[in-house]
C-alpha cells in the first residue's frame, strides 16, 4: 500500500478523485526496500513450491496406495479401528473446519494467534490504527505495523533477531525500547503523535514517523519514546484527545487529569538537552478535574476507577465511564455538565456509596467463607463438606459485586453523535449527546468487551469472541465467531476493522462485511488452498495405568514408556489411584474448592517419568493436571516445543454427588501446530452392573469438562501464567456447546472400568490362556455400548490384540497373575484408549477441511509389569496435521484484492465518494457571533458522511497577513470557536446546517499542580483558524475536503475598517452566507461566483 494513497485530497484540487484502492495496492519504494521485496518474493515461492510438492506427494501416494493410514514405522502399518455410533451429529460431530471458515467472512492474519508460552510479559492490550499504521500496546512497550507492509513476512526484511519468539509468522512490526505495561493509546494525527498510558503512572509520546529499514539492524533494534512524564500514581488506565486538542487521562480513584495542548505544545518540540526541563514543565501543568468535583458539589463522590475517556467530538464533550456511573463534560470549558448511572439517573451519593461498601462487604465474606470452610472441613460430615464447597463456588462465581452484570464494559461516539455503551451482560445502549438514555438493544448474552464503529455501522466485540454489525438504528446486520477467545479491542485502519484476541492474535475484516465481497474472497482463497497448505506429521504415545496406590520401579516405567519414546514427539500420561484414602479425598476436595490441586504423591510420579523420558534434554514436561488420585501429564520433544502450546487444564469429579474425585476425569488441551488436542484421563465407576454409572460418567465429563490455567505450583513447566491476561471458561466453542467439541482431536485414556458380560471367571481365562480375543471382544462392555452409541460417540480404538489388564495379584509375572483370590475378579479390559480425529466419515484426506487425521500404530498391555494390579497400557497414534502458512496464504489474500476484476470494480462502486458542495469557504466572526455552514448532499442515492476538523491556526498580523497556521492536538479547535455538530450524516440531497459560533475567550490560565496559578488576558490580536469539511461515503476510506477560513476580528478594529471603507460593511459581510442568504448553488465554483457577486460594488 503506497502511504500517499491514503493522503487526504482537497475538493478544490484541480483533477477529480480517481479510484485507486489504497488498501490493496503496492507501494513504490526505495532500492532497499526493492531489495527487501525481491529477497521476500524468492523465500515467499519457495515455500508455495514446496507446499505444492508435498501436495502432489500426497495425491500421489493415496492414488498408489488407495490407502490414507501412514506407514511411519519401517514395518508396521496402522492398525484396524473400531468406530462407535453417533459420532456425526449434535455435540460429537467433529468442528468444521475448512481452508477458510464457511461460516464467517475471510479475515487478513496479520498477527497468527501467538503460543501463550511466548508472550510471557508481552500480551498486547490494546490496539488503535491511524492513517498508515497500526499500534498496538504490550506488557513491555509499543509496537507498530506500518500497513504498507500488510501483505508481507518477515522473509528478507530483516536479519538475525528481527523475528520475535511467537511472531514468526506476523506481518513486520518494529518494537519500542522496554517499558512498563502499556493500558491504553489515543492518536495524534495532526501532529504525527502516539500517546500511550501505562501501568506505572506514565505518559509516552512517541513520534508515528519513524523512517526506517534501510538495513537489517534497524528491524531488529527498538525505538525510543520522545517525552515521557510521571501523569499518576497508578496506572493509566484511559487516554483520549478532545476535541480542542487537549490530552485527558484518567486513573484508579476516580482521577481525571487534563494536561493543556499549549504545555504539551511546548514539551514536544524542546530538544534533547531541554528534555528533562520538559518533563518538569509538563508533569506540573495539569489540571485536576476533582476541584470541578468540588465546586459542583459531588465532592468525594465519583471514587471508583475511571475506565474509559471517548471524546465526543460532535458536541465538543468528553465522557468519562467508571463501572456503575458516567460523567459529562464540556471539552472547552472543562466543566462538569452531568452524572449519572447507567440507567440514565442523575447519581446520588449515597447510592453509589452503598454500592462500594457492598462490593466490600462481600469480598471480605468471600475470603471469610474459603478459610472457615478449610479448616472446618475435618470436623464435619460429607455432606456439610458439599455445602460448604458449594457456598465457595457461588461467592466466587458471583465475585466482588455480587450478581450485578450492568458493568460497563465499552463506550463508543458513532459519527452521528450518538454515544453506544457495552455491558457484562451483553446489553447494548444507545445514548444522545447530553447523557439521555435512548433505546437498548441484547443480541448476545456475554460480556460486551469493546465497540468499533466505521461509517454507518457499529462492530462489537464479545466475551465469547464473536463479532456483531449493527446499523446506527441498533440492527442487527450480522456476526461470527471471530475468534476463539474474548476480543480485547477493534479498531479501522485503511479498510479493515482490526480485532485483537485475547490470545494476542490479530485478525483484519474488510469493513464492507457482511457483503457481497466476503463471497468472492471464500471462492478464490479456497481454490489456492494448495499453496498455503502443509502437512506435519507427529506420533503421539498415550499411556495409562491404574497404579493401585503403588510406586513403580525405574524398569517398569522403562518398560512400559522409556522403550518405544525415542520415535514419538508427544507423550501423553494418565494415572489413576495414585493415592485413594479417605483423608487424601476429603483434603483433595478441600484444596479444589480453593483453587489449589496436587499432591507429593503426584509429584513422585511426575519426577519418575520425567526421569524416564530424560526430561530437560530430550522431552519437556509442558503441564500437568491432578484431581485426588487422578493425574494426567503432557510432555513433548524439544525439536517441535515452539509449535506446542496453549496448555489448559480442566477436572471433573464424578464421585459422591459429583463432588469428590475419587471418580471423575482431568483433562488437558494442548495447542499442536495450530490445531487444538484435548486429552482426558479418566476414572469411572466400578462394578460389574455400573454399565449406565460409567455411561452417564462420561456424558457428564464430555459435556462439563472446561478448560482454564493449570493452578499445579509443582509443575516443572507451568503453562504461560500472566496477571493481566483474564481466563475465559468456555469461550473455544459457540453457545450451548462443550468445549471438548471444539477439539480437533481427543483422545480419551483411563481405567474406564467396563467388564465382559455373561462369561464366568474360568471361562475368561481359558479363552485369554487360548488368546481367543475375538470371542472376549464380543463380551466386552464398552464394544457393546459404543456400538449402541450409548457411549463415546464417534471414537475409534484400535481392535484390541493382548489380554484383559484386569485385575491381578501383585508381584506375579504372567497370565497366572490374575485374581485368584476369594472374589475372583473377572478379567476385563478396563484400561483403554480411544481417540476421535477431525475426519466426519471413514475415509478422508489430512487437509484444511479435515485437519488432523490419525492411526493408531501400536495397541498394547505391558504384562511383564507387575508393580499393580492393573496393567498399563500405550497407545502409538500417528496424526497428520494440516495447518496453514500465514504468510504465504496472507501474500495470497493481497493478490487477489489487487488481481481480481470483481473484487475491483465492486470495491470501485463501493468506495465511491458521494459530491457535496459547502456554503461558503470563508466566514468572518466577531465577538459572540454565531454563523450557519450548510453542507449540501448533491448525491441522490448514497448518504454522505462529514466532519470537520481544524487544520490549523495562526494570528492575523499588522499587516493583515496570517502567519503560519499551527496545529492543535488531533486537528483540535481553537478554544473561540465552537462548530456544532462537527460530525454527522447528510441524506441524498438533503442539506445539513452546521452552526459556527465565537466564543469569548479572554483569558489564558497557568496550572501548576493541578491549582490555577496565574492568568492573564489574552492578546487582541485577530485569528484566523482553517477547517477542513471531509467528507466520505459509508465506505470510503479516502475522503474529499472542503477547505474554509474563518477569521476572527475583535469589534474595535472591524469598526475602524468599516469607517475607512464605506461599504466594508457589506465587503466583509458578503463572505459569509447567513440563513436567510442561503442558495442552492451546484457546485464550489458556483460558490465562488456568487461571493464575486457579493463583493462587487
Amino acid at each position: 500500500m503506497d502511504p500517499s494513497s491514503l493522503h487526504q485530497n482537497d475538493a478544490s484540487s484541480s483533477s477529480p478523485l480517481s479510484y485507486t484502492p489504497p488498501l490493496y495496492s503496492r507501494c513504490s519504494s526505495s532500492s532497499s526496500d526493492e531489495d527487501v521485496s525481491s529477497s521476500n518474493s524468492i523465500h515467499s515461492t519457495n515455500r508455495r513450491l514446496d507446499c505444492m510438492l508435498q501436495f502432489l506427494d500426497r495425491k500421489l501416494t493415496i492414488a498408489d496406495h488407495h490407502d490414507l493410514r501412514r506407514n511411519s514405522i519401517p514395518g508396521q502399518t496402522s492398525l484396524p479401528e473400531f468406530i462407535a455410533k453417533g459420532g456425526g451429529a449434535g455435540i460429537f460431530k467433529p468442528p468444521i473446519r475448512a481452508a477458510v471458515h464457511p461460516s464467517r467472512p475471510p479475515s487478513l492474519e496479520l498477527r497468527p494467534h501467538p503460543l501463550r508460552e511466548t508472550q510471557i510479559g508481552r500480551f498486547l492490550r490494546n490496539i488503535v490504527a491511524t492513517e498508515s499504521q497500526l499500534w498496538a500496546a504490550s506488557e513491555n512497550g509499543v509496537r507498530f505495523w506500518n500497513f504498507k507492509d500488510l501483505y508481507s513476512s518477515w522473509y528478507g526484511v530483516g536479519g538475525e533477531g528481527a523475528v520475535r519468539s511467537g511472531d514468526e509468522e506476523s506481518a513486520p512490526f518494529r518494537e519500542s525500547v522496554w517499558t512498563s505495561p502499556a493500558l491504553c493509546l489515543v492518536a495524534d494525527e495532526g501532529n504525527r503523535l502516539m500517546w500511550s498510558g501505562h501501568k506505572d503512572g506514565k505518559i509516552r509520546c512517541w513520534h508515528m514517523d519513524y523512517q526506517s529499514l534501510e538495513d537489517d539492524n534497524k528491524w531488529s533494534s527498538r525505538f525510543k519514546e520522545s517525552l515521557s512524564w510521571q501523569a499518576h500514581r497508578g496506572p493509566v488506565l484511559s487516554l483520549t484527545v478532545t476535541s480542542y486538542g487537549d490530552l485527558w487521562s484518567s486513573s484508579e480513584g476516580g482521577v481525571i487529569k487534563i494536561w493543556p495542548w499549549e504545555a504539551v505544545e511546548k514539551s514536544i518540540h524542546l530538544t534533547e538537552e531541554e528534555r528533562h526541563t520538559a518533563v518538569l514543565s509538563i508533569e506540573r501543568s495539569y489540571v485536576d478535574l476533582r476541584n470541578q468535583l468540588s465546586t459542583n458539589g459531588y465532592n468525594n463522590m465519583l471514587t471508583s476507577d475511571v475506565k474509559y475517556l471517548v471524546s465526543d467530538n460532535s458536541k465538543a464533550k468528553v465522557w468519562s465511564a467508571g463501572y456503575f456511573s458516567y460523567t459529562l463534560w464540556d471539552a472547552r470549558t472543562r466543566e462538569l455538565l452531568k452524572v449519572f448511572n447507567s440507567d440514565g439517573q442523575v447519581e446520588n451519593r449515597s447510592e453509589l456509596s452503598s454500592i462500594q461498601d457492598f462490593s466490600v462487604e462481600l469480598v471480605s465474606s468471600f475470603k471469610k467463607d474459603k478459610t472457615q470452610t478449610s479448616i472446618g472441613f475435618f470436623q464435619r460430615s460429607r455432606n456439610a463438606i458439599m455445602g460448604a464447597a458449594d457456598v465457595v463456588r457461588r461467592v466466587a462465581t458471583k465475585g466482588g459485586f455480587g450478581d450485578d452484570n450492568r458493568g460497563t464494559e465499552a463506550l463508543v461516539v458513532t459519527i452521528d453523535g450518538m454515544i453506544w455503551t457495552g455491558y457484562s451482560s451483553g446489553l447494548l445502549v444507545q445514548w444522545d449527546g447530553n447523557g439521555n438514555r435512548i433505546q437498548d438493544f441484547l443480541y448476545h448474552s456475554f460480556a460486551v468487551q469493546c465497540f468499533c464503529t466505521n461509517g454507518m455501522q457499529i462492530w462489537v466485540g464479545y466475551a465469547s469472541g464473536i463479532v456483531q454489525v449493527l446499523d446506527l438504528k441498533g440492527n442487527l446486520v450480522g456476526g461470527w465467531v471471530a475468534h476463539s477467545c474474548p476480543i480485547v479491542k477493534m479498531t479501522v485502519g485503511v479498510g479493515y476493522v482490526f480485532s485483537l484476541a485475547n490470545h494476542g492474535g490479530i485478525r483484519g475484516w474488510n469493513i464492507t462485511s457482511p457483503g457481497p465481497l466476503d463471497g468472492i474472497l471464500l471462492s478464490e482463497l479456497g481454490g489456492k488452498e494448495f499453496l498455503y497448505t502443509k502437512v506435519e506429521n507427529i506420533k503421539i504415545l498415550s499411556g495409562t495405568w491404574n497404579v493401585g496406590q503403588g510406586k513403580a520401579s525405574q524398569d517398569s516405567l522403562t518398560s512400559w514408556l522409556g522403550s518405544v519414546a525415542s520415535d514419538v514427539g508427544l507423550v501423553v500420561v494418565g494415572l489413576q489411584e495414585i493415592e485413594m484414602g479417605a483423608g487424601f479425598l476429603a483434603m483433595s476436595a478441600a484444596k479444589e474448592t480453593v483453587g489449589l490441586e496436587g499432591s507429593s504423591a503426584g509429584q513422585w510420579w511426575l519426577d519418575m517419568i520425567d526421569k524416564t523420558l530424560d526430561e530437560g534434554s530430550t522431552f519437556e514436561r509442558i503441564g500437568s493436571r491432578q484431581l485426588a488420585g487422578l493425574v494426567i501429564a503432557v510432555w513433548v520433544k524439544t525439536n517441535i516445543r515452539i509449535h506446542v502450546g496453549d496448555v489448559d487444564a480442566a477436572a471433573v469429579p464424578c464421585g459422591f454427588g459429583r463432588a469428590i474425585g475419587n471418580k471423575g476425569a482431568v483433562g488437558l488441551r494442548v495447542r499442536v501446530y495450530d490445531r487444538i488436542m484435548c486429552f482426558v484421563n479418566c476414572h469411572f465407576a466400578a462394578h460389574l452392573d455400573a454399565v449406565g454409572r460409567r455411561n452417564a460418567d462420561f456424558d457428564h465429563v464430555y459435556r462439563t469438562m472446561a478448560f482454564s490455567r493449570p493452578t499445579n505450583l509443582l509443575n516443572a513447566a507451568p503453562a504461560g501464567n500472566s496477571s493481566s491476561v483474564p481466563m475465559f471458561r468456555g469461550t473455544n466453542s459457540a453457545e450451548g456447546m462443550p468445549e471438548l467439541s471444539e477439539a480437533d482431536m481427543i483422545v480419551f485414556l483411563g481405567d474406564l472400568n467396563y467388564r465382559l458380560d455373561d462369561i464366568s471367571y474360568d471361562e475368561a481365562r481359558d479363552f485369554v490362556s487360548q488368546r481367543c480375543f475375538d470371542w472376549l471382544r464380543e463380551r466386552d462392555q464398552l464394544r457393546a455400548e459404543m456400538e449402541a452409541g450409548n457411549s463415546f460417540q464417534g471414537m475409534r480404538e484400535a481392535i484390541i490384540t493382548f489380554p484383559p489388564t484386569y485385575k491381578f495379584e501383585r508381584h506375579q509375572a504372567g497370565l497366572a497373575g490374575y485374581d485368584s483370590g476369594e472374589k475372583k475378579r473377572v478379567p476385563a479390559w478396563c484400561d483403554r484408549i480411544l481417540y476421535r480425529d477431525s475426519r466426519s466419515s471413514l475415509v478422508a484426506e489430512c487437509s484444511l477441511e479435515y485437519p488432523v487425521v490419525s492411526s493408531v500404530l501400536q495397541y498394547e498391555a505391558c504384562m511383564d509389569v507387575t508393580d499393580s494390579d492393573h496393567k498399563p497400557v500405550r497407545c502409538i497414534i500417528s496424526t497428520d496435521i494440516a495447518r496453514v502458512d500465514e504468510p504465504i496464504r496472507r501474500q495470497e489474500f493481497g493478490e487477489i484484492l489487487t488481481s481480481n476484476e470483481k473484487i475491483k470494480c465492486l470495491l470501485k462502486e463501493l468506495y465511491k465518494i458521494p459530491e457535496t458542495i459547502i456554503s461558503t469557504n470563508n466566514i468572518i466572526l466577531q465577538n459572540q457571533d454565531t454563523l450557519i455552514l450548510r453542507i449540501t448532499n448533491k448525491c441522490k442515492e448514497d448518504n454522505a458522511l462529514f466532519e470537520i476538523i481544524c487544520g490549523g491556526q495562526s494570528t492575523i498580523m499588522e499587516n493583515r497577513k496570517a502567519a503560519n497556521h499551527q496545529l492543535r492536538g488531533s486537528f483540535g479547535l481553537p478554544r473561540w470557536l465552537e462548530i456544532s455538530p462537527a460530525t454527522g450524516i447528510i441524506r441524498p440531497d438533503q442539506i445539513v446546517e452546521v452552526s459556527v459560533h465565537h466564543e469569548e475567550f479572554q483569558t489564558q490560565e497557568e496550572f501548576v499542580d493541578g491549582i490555577v496559578q496565574n492568568s492573564w488576558c489574552e492578546d487582541s490580536r485577530d485569528k484566523e483558524a482553517i477547517l477542513i469539511v471531509k467528507v466520505h461515503g459509508n465506505y470510503t476510506i479516502q475522503t474529499r475536503n472542503h477547505r474554509v477560513r474563518v477569521h476572527h476580528c475583535y469589534s474595535s478594529k472591524k469598526n475602524q475598517l468599516s469607517d475607512s471603507q464605506p461599504n466594508g460593511s457589506r465587503h466583509v459581510q458578503g463572505s459569509v452566507l447567513h440563513r436567510s442568504d442561503i442558495q442552492r448553488l451546484s457546485s464550489s465554483f458556483d460558490v465562488v461566483d456568487q461571493l464575486h457577486k457579493l463583493h462587487s460594488p
